[in-house]
């Protein structure tokens, strides 16, 4: 009996010892990740929604599918919409929340005092309104705009320049004032104007103030946030007018005119914001993309072929930038 007695209690042994393993591995799982955003326009506006949306999935990439999950509610351009999606994001209790847009500010400095517990991010914009549980982040896109401008005043043969301009706020007022310095670093003489059709999305006005350009001389356009698109077909249309793009690589839209785009690289900042999260800070902090940190990236047309000699000058420009060298003068 006594030997029955041993053996059943090793059998009940090995029993615990191969079958229990598994429990202690079910126990170590994480649950993923959740981000959820909320945009103005389309993930495919190839601007400044499409940018987020691809950082979204180079960290998804990086992190895996089972370890980082989003949503994205874009063509989100009523501030009052994206309360309502913010809202319930916060409710359901998402590991970062983030409106995409400088028009969502508001609301989301009072979610952010509704929900201490939850992690906020919004730009572009450096203002964490004093939360700790609120992340804040812009793109330097004036450092980008100067490399185009650069570029732009040494492809241009009238020497007259016209920039569509989206409202004078945000990063596009930096890519806008970035560019203009870069133009007037090469040659001051050359006639570089900004007009700011006051809206993101409005593409019948973005393509009148492109026309007014071309029909001034302009045979070097250039742009920013989702409206572009009129321009660019102004300038396609033309065939003799090229283009300058920023925040998402915009060479799809007309090949054989777009020079280069500066690209944002949010995924440079959205890896770090994850990283501080799981490690219990939820906010307080502000971000900015620019040529140094690898959030900006100045990335040229294979299909335009630009001269090996403006290359390396954009190089050095960038070189310039980068090391304090160049100094960028925004007239403010």
């Amino acid at each position: 009996m006594r030997k029955l007695f041993v053996l059943s209690l090793l059998l009940a042994i090995l029993a615990t010892v191969v079958v229990n393993p598994i429990a202690p591995e079910k126990a170590q799982a994480q649950d993923p990740f959740r981000v959820a955003v909320v945009m103005p326009s389309a993930t495919n506006d190839l601007a400044f929604s499409q940018s987020m949306y691809e950082a979204l999935l180079y960290v998804q990439n990086e992190m895996g599918e089972d370890n980082f999950e989003f949503v994205v509610q874009d063509g989100t351009f009523v501030v009052d919409d994206a309360a309502i999606a913010l809202r319930e994001w916060a409710i359901e209790g998402y590991d970062l929340v983030i409106a995409h847009g400088s028009q969502y500010g508001a609301i989301l400095e009072d979610l952010a005092a509704e929900f201490p517990d939850t992690s906020f991010a919004w730009g572009t914009d450096v203002d964490t309104f004093g939360y700790d549980n609120v992340f804040a982040y812009e793109a330097a896109s004036q450092e980008g705009g100067f490399v185009n401008g650069v570029i732009a005043a040494n492809l241009t043969d009238s020497e007259v320049i016209g920039v569509v301009g989206p409202i004078e706020v945000g990063d596009a007022k930096l890519y806008v004032d970035g560019f203009l310095a870069g133009v007037a670093w090469v040659n001051e003489d050359i006639q570089a104007s900004a007009n700011y059709i006051n809206s993101f999305s409005d593409v019948a006005l973005a393509s009148e103030a492109a026309e007014a350009f071309v029909a001034n001389g302009a045979d070097v356009l250039t742009g920013s946030a989702q409206m572009v698109v009129g321009a660019v077909g102004v300038a396609r249309e033309r065939g003799d007018v090229l283009w300058f793009g920023t925040q998402a690589n915009q060479t799809s839209l007309a090949p054989e005119i777009v020079v280069a785009s500066q690209v944002y690289h949010w995924e440079v900042i959205l890896m770090d914001m994850i990283a501080k999260i799981n490690e219990g800070t939820l906010g307080g902090e502000a971000y900015r993309l620019t040529l140094a940190n690898g959030g900006l990236v100045v990335e040229f047309n294979p299909d335009y072929e630009l001269s090996p000699y403006l290359q390396f000058v954009a190089a050095q420009v960038t070189a310039g930038i980068i090391d304090g060298s160049i100094e960028i003068d925004l007239g403010e």
